[in-house]
């Protein structure tokens, strides 16, 4: 073991200097989904750098470093995300976003900072037993780059006993932790339904079959789902994004077509099944009432992120080493939200943690176009990494 402990590696200030430069120069020119190329070039040169041997191209443009030392046969995967968002930034500061409409509003600049800050140290100290596989992964915002890593053969190429993923929490206290045994993020699905009639003028609605009313009809329904067909027991939402139909220059016209969108959320397959079958049902119900035709369509995108119990057993160990007991928290309630790590930890046992990111400016919502990553988390991310691996990988 090395002579120093892990959660105090040499020269913490310099690299968390060398880490919040390089977060703040990401953040400044966020990529979106599938577009890391200029992020994926940066985490590589510094990646060569530091003597690191690592794999380009994965899911297109996502990286998988790996770093050896000892006999063990145990293997680890650490997971950071690299894509921003389709949001136009409303930050003035030097390191705002120079690409129109697009940000890095969800911190995942600040996660791949902390991930890399933990490599340098990682392959400089080695102090740990076994092998450790980071993971730079593209496209988290919607388009699943975890699954298409992991459809490219992630676990097959990169073999893990376990794998981990570390996100920001906004408006929770910088520097402590959160997670939970069991779903810790809901499934994340949407659905589109349209409604078809015959229009009409409004004056005249008995002349035509009115696909407004059926629309708004559903709407209500959807309601009843979560209410009085689900367990009450059971966590879910349906929410409505969108509704579109007519004209609003031609008032006096009962469009033909309505068209309603939205998102439901769910932590089990038993909820998730009557969700898509009851939003269904929802739409067929309310269009034979108005004479109208329902098309709908349910598309499963994320599935729920669930943590395994031996892996949150190592994640808390390590949180505590780094913010101590009373800052850390294994029995978090679990959220709606939801992430594509979630496809990650279907292969391999993992654990998914929530590191505070403050409140406040620094803590404002995820996803708002006033957000920023916290750079004062970038040190005690750093050391969650690395308390996590020497945890996981010991010295025998």
């Amino acid at each position: 073991m090395s002579a120093r402990p892990i959660s105090a590696p040499e020269g913490l200030d310099a690299l968390v200097a060398e880490m919040t430069a390089i977060r703040r120069d990401i953040h400044k020119h966020p990529e979106v989904a599938y577009e890391e190329f200029r992020t994926a070039d940066i985490v590589s040169a510094k990646l060569s750098e530091w003597g690191i041997e690592h794999e380009r191209g994965i899911a297109e443009t996502g990286i998988v470093a790996t770093i050896r030392n000892g006999s063990g046969n145990r293997a680890i995967g650490l997971r950071a995300d690299m894509d921003a968002l389709h949001v136009q930034e409303f930050n003035t500061f030097e390191h705002a976003s120079v690409h129109e409409g697009k940000m890095h509003a969800c911190g995942h600049d600040g996660h791949t900072a902390m991930l890399l800050g933990a490599a340098k140290v990682l392959a400089r100290d080695k102090p740990f037993d076994g092998t450790v596989h980071l993971m730079f992964q593209p496209a988290e915002e919607g388009l699943g780059g975890a699954r298409k890593m992991v459809e490219e053969g992630l676990f097959r190429r990169f073999p893990c006993d376990a794998v981990y993923g570390l996100h920001n929490g906004s408006n929770v206290e910088a520097g402590s932790f959160l997670m939970r045994t069991g779903p810790i993020l809901a499934a994340s699905d949407t659905w589109d339904v349209t409604f078809t009639g015959r229009g009409t003028h409004g004056a005249m609605p008995h002349r035509g079959t009115d696909a407004t009313a059926a629309a708004a009809q559903f709407v209500i329904a959807l309601q009843s789902i979560c209410a009085r067909v689900k367990d009450p027991m059971a966590p879910a939402v349906i929410s409505t994004g969108a509704i579109h139909g007519g004209d609003p220059a031609a008032p006096s016209v009962v469009p033909e077509v309505v068209r309603v969108t939205g998102t439901a959320r769910s932590f089990t397959p038993e909820v998730r099944d009557l969700l898509e079958d009851g939003i269904r049902r929802a739409a067929d119900s309310a269009a034979a009432l108005y004479g109208v035709a329902a098309v709908s369509d349910y598309l499963r995108r994320y599935p729920p992120t669930v943590n395994a119990a031996d892996c949150v057993d190592v994640a808390y160990r390590a949180a505590v080493n780094v913010a101590g007991e009373a800052a850390v928290d294994r029995n978090c309630d679990a959220m709606a939200g939801a992430e594509d790590f979630s496809f990650m930890a279907q292969e391999v046992p993992g654990a998914y943690v929530f590191i505070g990111n403050g409140p406040g400016e620094n803590g404002c919502e995820l996803h708002a176009p006033t957000y920023d990553f916290n750079d004062e988390i970038i040190a005690p991310g750093v050391r969650y990494w690395l308390n996590l691996v020497e945890t996981e990988l010991p010295h025998s």
